[in-house]
């Protein structure tokens, strides 16, 4: 039984049962951080609604905020990305500590300095909770778990077959690092997610439910709606105005002090700003006047506690995610080979299908991104009879500003049955200038897949035309898709459109 025991757990490696476990801690805390987040943003939003403001996500989206299925699909990304890339840091930590230090009392001191650094860099602008809970309980689960789990040692030919398991992680990891831009995310969703069904499931969950975890960690500037508080200061003419300007960079005057983004106070000719009872930033009347932008924007810069895990949730998101998902599977592969196999042989098979299923997917990716299209190709790849093709030329007709209702194939582009080819010809439309593809616009705001509708918003608010407005404000209202009402606001904030109350 002793032997059995040990086999179950030589099929399963101790690096795959501590990423399990890391990600497992990471949920807990993202499932509760968003479910906390989506409470206060729902408090914020009743009181711009008690306000007579317009609120983003809208009335019927709201009730959303309430549930613990949306901070629980929310909360994947955080696990994914921040909680990622912490369990391979502890992973990778406790492997050198046990293989390569012996063990060392001084290394281990040495880690647990880097770890308590860690924790006063992210929260040297101000303590945040729910940050800390990640870098606080991640790592000494999972180096505590990896050290426990991990074999004593290498044993015979045992760097020799680490080192045949880790070639194809690099290579496929260098390979992938290569292609990295700032359109990898967009080109990496047109060919392998809008292209097949299971890939449109997949980005429409992301989309579904991304907005969520991204409210946890903006910074003010980043959000659509903020809060503020004028209760502070005398009555009289000086409110009046200083709620008009607040409103043209969509700070919103609540009845409430109670955990508003921003609370003003009058001392003198000194205006305060306040932000969690903690004062920020001070300014002159004259000087918030005169330049508004700067004293909101440095009032953001200074009151933002989440740089630091902003910047590690989206390297991990670029570098741990990928990883995460590769030794995963490669963990899958070795547990159904060790039905069949000896241990090591099904770990050179997994390792060996891993690379390949790495390169499969990298260069039709890599190829297709490749492909240099010059201006005089448009046409002919416009009435190409592959889409891919013509999405490569709809790019260009958009970056370049071309109008590309000037091309023959247009009538034909409108009623694509490919997602990514739509997308790309609103983006073109939106650079557009005949006033006869204004209604063509129009129509892909009842397209069937969010992504275009989104594209469709952000199209008339670049287009400028006035006309927009009210048909922006009846769709925002009845809109049951926070990602469509987010790119809408951005839109009537673009043709010039501002909150007043009672909208």
């Amino acid at each position: 039984m002793g032997q059995h025991s040990v086999h179950s757990e030589q099929r399963l490696p101790y690096t795959a049962r501590a990423l399990l476990l890391g990600l497992l801690v990471a949920q807990v805390i993202a499932a509760t951080q968003v479910y906390l987040s989506n409470l206060d943003l729902y408090r914020s939003l009743s009181a711009i609604k008690a306000a007579g403001y317009l609120t983003i996500p809208n009335q019927r989206t709201m009730p959303s905020l309430q549930d613990f299925a949306s901070a629980f699909f929310g909360g994947l990304f955080f696990t994914f990305s921040v909680g990622a890339g912490l369990t391979l840091l502890s992973i990778g930590a406790a492997w050198i500590w046990h293989r390569v230090f012996s063990r060392s009392r001084s290394v281990l001191i040495v880690l647990l300095l880097f770890w308590l650094g860690s924790l006063v860099v992210l929260n040297h602008r101000g303590f945040s909770f729910g940050a800390t809970c990640y870098f606080f309980a991640i790592p000494p689960v999972v180096f505590l778990a990896t050290v426990k789990w991990m074999p004593s040692g290498p044993g015979k030919r045992g760097w020799v077959h680490g080192t045949v398991h880790t070639i194809p992680v690099v290579v496929v990891a260098l390979l992938w690092t290569s292609q990295i831009d700032s359109h990898f995310f967009v080109d990496f969703r047109d060919m392998f997610l809008l292209s097949n069904p299971v890939g449109i499931k997949v980005n429409d969950f992301y989309y579904d439910y991304t907005l969520y975890p991204a409210e946890v960690f903006k910074s003010l500037n980043q959000k659509v709606l903020k809060t503020c508080s004028l209760q502070n200061l005398e009555k009289g003419s000086l409110i009046a105005r200083l709620e008009r300007e607040l409103l043209n960079y969509n700070y919103l005057a609540v009845a409430t002090d109670d955990a508003v983004d921003l609370d003003l106070v009058q001392d003198g000719d000194m205006l305060v700003f306040k932000n969690e009872d903690r004062v920020v930033f001070q300014t002159t009347l004259a000087d918030f006047f005169s330049d508004p932008a700067t004293a909101l924007g440095e009032f953001s810069a200074k009151s933002d506690k989440l740089g630091f895990f902003r910047q590690f949730t989206f390297f991990s998101l670029v570098m741990g995610l990928p990883l995460i998902l590769y030794l995963l599977l490669h963990a899958l592969i070795r547990l159904l080979c060790c039905f069949f196999l000896e241990v090591r042989t099904s770990s050179l098979i997994a390792s060996i299908l891993c690379l390949i299923v790495g390169l499969s997917i990298l260069i039709p990716f890599q190829y297709t991104r490749g492909k240099d299209m010059e201006l005089k190709d448009v046409p002919q790849a416009l009435a190409s009879k592959s889409w891919q093709e013509r999405v490569a030329a709809l790019s260009i007709i958009e970056r370049k500003g071309l109008e590309v209702s000037g091309f023959q194939p247009y009538p034909t582009l409108l009623t694509s049955p490919h997602i990514a080819e739509r997308y790309w010809l609103v983006r073109g439309l939106a650079v557009s200038r005949r006033p006869e593809t204004y209604r063509d616009l129009l129509a892909f705001l009842d397209d069937p897949h969010p992504n275009v509708v989104s594209m469709a918003f952000y199209g008339l608010g670049q287009r400028g035309d006035r006309r927009g407005v009210s048909e922006i404000l009846t769709r925002i209202k009845t809109s049951d898709h926070w990602y469509n009402q987010w790119y809408a606001y951005k839109a009537l904030r673009a043709l010039g459109w501002n909150q007043r109350k009672s909208n």
